[in-house]
């Protein structure tokens, strides 16, 4: 998430697949639509790859390589080729290969698991664009939980109006060279100044040390920050949709996927290296942390100056992420539902321009109330790491879907065509599976940066925000759907 956050590229269900057949072919489409095996690699750095989670990781100093490296094993690697030979089959993206893998009504759910995931998202995002943007105008407001949820709602409402006058499509063409401008270049600056900082003898802020390489283990809870990197992870799935569109998918979708990997691991772990040389971890802001590090540095190089630039680069990046968010989940979400009647049709509406109205302004109540949370949460941190905690976790869902459908249909319709097969499938379906109902599970259990908190609030918080989102209201949606609520002649 794509997973991830961030301007980690949306979590679109890819809607508007074939029927029950969608067949693939072995190679490549047609010639006018083949790409680069490179081109896909780079593809995927963008819809993955992101500064967001850089304060998150910066708090364990070195032993971040190990808590990004591991969830990259066991979760990254299995969705990407999982996701792959899903894609080479049948088109139509998650809800399609759970429909076919698992039944039309986990296709469903997958679907609603991917657009409920935004409902915390759009919060953690947008904390996020608020804390950087109190860098522009005033430091001291990155830790206002007040400022903080004006910010949220304010932009939420924006995005909502920008998009149902039809106007998101201009800023979601902004969102790659967002990539470029507020993640590639600020992170390569911070890495480069980092590395120059250290190299005139200033002493790192973390220990560097092999014996740091590691993270102290003072309980579980010192730990539970991987479940942030699984987040991170997510939205690898999307773009195994372009699988078929190499000139050799078998031979060249791992060798892209495995370059993205690559970047997406350097991308992704030395600007938090970069932050913790500056910044020390008990200084460092889950929200602000970034822009603490760009201030730090930059001052120390007598070109502070930079910082408030830096900020509006991130700041208008992660915008351009968010309207592209918006744009895909509720969308794909709306077609799925239309075609099974999954949604009354006071859901179903849409205005002139065919934006999905009624999705987006419920989901923009529901948005505003947790924002406010920002304003009564003592630590806007706090309310930061639950809302992060139950996007990752109710993302995960798709995934347990995901791999358990991957192993139904390489089970049960073994000569359907794929134009790419994955090595060792069942091992990969058993270690993702695992790995991301571990990652659930670990979820319940308060970081250490909710250490004044109450632990059983914070449990009972992500439990009831991951059992009603995932479970209550899809179970509620099938049982109850209707079939007038079905629109003739719609396919998702």
């Amino acid at each position: 998430m794509a997973q991830d956050t961030s301007i980690d590229g949306p979590a679109v269900v890819e809607a508007g697949g074939g029927g029950s057949g969608g067949g693939s072919v072995a190679k490549g489409g047609p010639p006018s639509n083949r790409i680069a095996w490179t081109a896909l690699a780079l593809m995927t750095v963008s819809s993955v790859a992101s500064l967001r989670p850089a304060p998150t990781m910066a708090v364990y100093g070195l032993a971040c390589v190990f808590l990004y490296v591991l969830p990259a094993v066991v979760f990254l690697i299995p969705t990407a080729l999982v996701s792959a030979e899903l894609a080479s089959g049948w088109d139509g993206g998650v809800y399609r290969w759970v429909t076919e893998g698992i039944s039309p009504n986990m296709g469903f759910a997958a679907a609603w698991h991917q657009f409920a995931m935004t409902i915390f998202y759009y919060p953690t995002l947008l904390s996020f664009v608020a804390s950087t943007l109190a860098y522009v105008i005033a430091p001291s407001l990155a830790s206002s939980g007040v400022f903080t949820a004006v910010v949220i709602i304010s932009v939420y409402w924006a995005g909502v109006f920008l998009s149902m006058r039809g106007g998101i499509g201009v800023i979601a063409k902004l969102a790659s060279s967002g990539v470029l401008i507020g993640t590639l270049i600020p992170g390569a600056l911070l890495v480069i100044l980092g590395i120059v900082y250290l190299l005139q003898g200033n002493a790192s802020a973390a220990p560097m040390d092999t014996g740091h390489l590691l993270p102290e283990w003072t309980g579980i809870a010192s730990i539970v920050l991987i479940v942030s990197n699984f987040g991170a992870y997510s939205g690898m799935e999307m773009n195994a949709v372009h699988v078929n569109e190499l000139d050799d998918p078998p031979k060249q979708f791992p060798k892209a996927m495995f370059l993205a990997i690559a970047l997406v691991l350097v991308i992704l772990i030395l600007p938090p290296l970069a932050i913790s040389w500056v910044v020390p971890s008990q200084q460092i802001s889950l929200t602000a942390g970034i822009m603490q590090a760009f201030d730090a540095i930059y001052a120390h190089f007598g070109i502070q100056f930079l910082t408030p630039i830096t900020g509006l680069a991130i700041v208008a990046a992660s915008l351009a992420g968010f309207m592209t968010w918006l744009s895909g989940p509720s969308k794909s979400l709306l077609l799925v539902a239309k075609s099974g009647g999954y949604l009354p049709p006071f859901f179903q509406r849409t205005n002139e321009n065919d934006v999905q109205v009624n999705i987006l302004a419920v989901q923009g109540v529901v948005t505003t109330l947790l924002a406010l949370l920002f304003a009564l949460v003592p630590a806007v941190s706090n309310a930061y790491w639950i809302f992060m905690t139950i996007t990752t976790s109710v993302y995960l869902l798709v995934y347990l879907s995901l791999f358990v459908a991957a192993m139904n249909l390489r089970k049960n319709q073994p000569d359907h065509p794929r134009g790419y097969r994955a090595p060792m499938l069942p091992v990969l379906c058993v270690v993702g599976f695992v790995a991301s109902l571990a990652a659930i599970a670990i979820s319940f259990v308060p970081p250490s940066q909710f250490a004044d908190g109450n632990p059983w609030t914070f449990v009972a918080i992500v439990g009831s925000g991951i059992g009603i989102l995932g479970v209550v209201i899809p179970v509620l949606l099938v049982r109850f759907r209707k079939p007038s609520w079905k629109v003739e002649g719609v396919a998702a």
